[in-house]
């Protein structure tokens, strides 16, 4: 078979000829009938639904989840379709589809990229309990059960549990609560800030080994500006010496032991930590 006979099959398939059912649909009031009918369209409908739903395939939901999802966008344009409108069912249910795909990956998918396998245990993990929820009623199914039906570990059920309310991000504007029961503070409020003088600290601990081995008059001058917070002026009027020569000797007092600390593997390392 070539392939334009191929995709001539499958257009045949994603587009049958439902024209007569469904205007014979808009004339059925709500009832046994009208729900028999409504299958059939939705039957004769769903590979096209599936088609939409393998477009979505490599985004790291599992493929009988979309289709499911695309199923229940195709039973709502179902619903919804008036053929008195005049347009044909196809581009009428198309985005109604998609829209509800969308809506999954707003709604049930990760802010953040994870490992493969944390989505693949979520995933089983979330079908293991619809599921089991049409058995058990309104019991939720204990790990156990989810193990045995899901053939996981128990281990691997805890895992896609916790998964389960972890792929949404939490806003920093969210509200914390408190034992009481009453709103807290907002997360942000709660975050540490950066303390600027750890920095100081750490720069000072990583330039002490190397001030010592500088010219006494070098780490004079670095002690007057630095430490006694005196100005150039000042300095080279208590040292007889010019200003300028003061603001050379610091220039090149500062560039080495620049170098001295970047040339020290350890000194380097405390500094960009």
């Amino acid at each position: 078979m070539t392939m334009s006979a191929v995709d001539a099959r499958r257009r045949r398939e994603d587009t049958p000829d439902t024209a007569a059912d469904f205007a014979r649909l808009a004339t059925l009031p709500a009832g046994p009938e009208r729900e028999e009918l409504s299958e059939k369209l939705v039957t004769a409908w769903l590979p096209m639904a599936h088609r939409l739903a393998g477009r979505f395939r490599n985004r790291g939901e599992n493929l009988e989840d979309l289709q499911q999802v695309a199923a229940l966008g195709l039973v709502k344009a179902v619903d919804r379709y008036d053929p008195a409108h005049g347009e044909r069912f196809e581009p009428f249910a198309i985005p109604t589809i998609v829209g509800e795909l969308k809506r999954h990956f707003r709604d049930h998918t990760w802010d953040m990229r994870v490992p493969r396998r944390v989505q693949e245990l979520r995933n089983k993990v979330r079908l293991g309990i619809r599921e089991l929820s049409l058995t058990n009623g309104d019991r939720s199914p204990t790990v156990a059960e989810l193990a045995a039906h899901t053939r996981l570990s128990e281990e691997d059920v805890l895992a896609g549990m916790e998964a389960l309310d972890s792929f949404r991000a939490l806003s920093l504007d969210a509200q914390m609560g408190t034992r009481d029961g009453e709103e807290g503070p907002a997360l942000a409020d709660r975050l540490g800030e950066r303390e600027p003088g750890y920095d100081t600290v750490v720069a000072r601990e990583a330039v002490k080994p190397h001030l010592a081995g500088l010219p006494e008059r070098e780490r004079r001058i670095l002690h007057m500006r630095f430490f006694r917070d005196m100005t150039q002026s000042s300095i080279a009027e208590q040292l007889g010496i010019s200003q300028m020569h003061v603001s050379r000797l610091l220039s090149r007092t500062c560039d080495r032991v620049r170098r001295r600390v970047e040339d020290s593997p350890a000194d380097r390392e405390l500094v960009h930590a």
